[in-house]
This record gives C-alpha cells, sequence and structure tokens, in this order.
C-alpha cells in the first residue's frame, strides 16, 4: 500500500490531537486516531491493489487517499444522498469516507472528525470538545 502524504497526516493529526484524550497509532495501513481504544478517524493511501473494501468506493483510479470516520445516524443519510467525494462504507453501521482530494474542505472536515470523536467518546469527554467555529467556553 503506497504510504499517506506526509502533510495530509499532519493536517489531519492537528485536528484530531486538538480533542482531548485523543491519540494516534499506525493502523493495518495508513494511521488512526483514536479515544479510549476505539477509532474515530482513520487515513489510508491506496490504489488499484488496494483493499475491495474501499475501492469499490472510489471512482478515480491511481492513488487515492480516503479518511473514514463516524457518523451520528441522522447524518448518515445526508452522506449518501452527497454521493462523491463522500460514501458510506458497509463495514460498519457509522462509518463514511471521504476521498481526500485538491479542494477538500479542511474546515468541514475538521467538523466531521470532531463529531465522530463525540459519537465514540464518554459524555464527560464529549463536555470538553471545543466544536470547531464556535467561541470558547468558560474557563
Amino acid at each position: 500500500m503506497p504510504d499517506v502524504p506526509l502533510d495530509v497526516v499532519e493536517r489531519l493529526r492537528a485536528i484530531c490531537l486538538a480533542l482531548p484524550e485523543a491519540y494516534e497509532e499506525n493502523a493495518w495501513t495508513g494511521v488512526r486516531w483514536c479515544v479510549r481504544k476505539r477509532t474515530f478517524a482513520h487515513v489510508l493511501t491506496i490504489d488499484e491493489t488496494g483493499p475491495d473494501a474501499y475501492a469499490r468506493f472510489i471512482a478515480t483510479e491511481g492513488e487515492v487517499t480516503v479518511v473514514t470516520f463516524r457518523a451520528p445516524g441522522d447524518e448518515l443519510e445526508a452522506f449518501v444522498q452527497a454521493g462523491p467525494p463522500y460514501f458510506v462504507a458497509r463495514w460498519g453501521r457509522d462509518v463514511v469516507g471521504l476521498e481526500l482530494r485538491d479542494d477538500t474542505d479542511w474546515d468541514e472536515l475538521a467538523e466531521l472528525l470532531t463529531d465522530s470523536f463525540c459519537v465514540l467518546a464518554p459524555h464527560k469527554l464529549v463536555a470538553r470538545v471545543q466544536l470547531p467555529g464556535s467561541p470558547p467556553g468558560p474557563a
């Protein structure tokens, strides 16, 4: 499998590690970010030899970098309707993928990854989350 571009990992790292008690580790391929041993974001680069579980959702040929994350149940249908560059994975009830492209909206992606963290994190950690674009809460 091709390596994930370092600039992509660094951008995702900045978003994910800003969340309380989030940590990073190497995944079976690519890099993932977890909270309490649960993966809330995973980035990998695939090509035509990559796993069918990803490749069948991606229309682009050649190398493609994909980030997967969790979505609250009420948002899944929106991702189904959105279509590319989004896809709803079939290996988890709430896993969504996004093909990272030159026109990816990184502010929106930060919100999606924060939501993903909130889906999996304990309530006491979610209460400490600063949502992207919202004013800071009381100290």
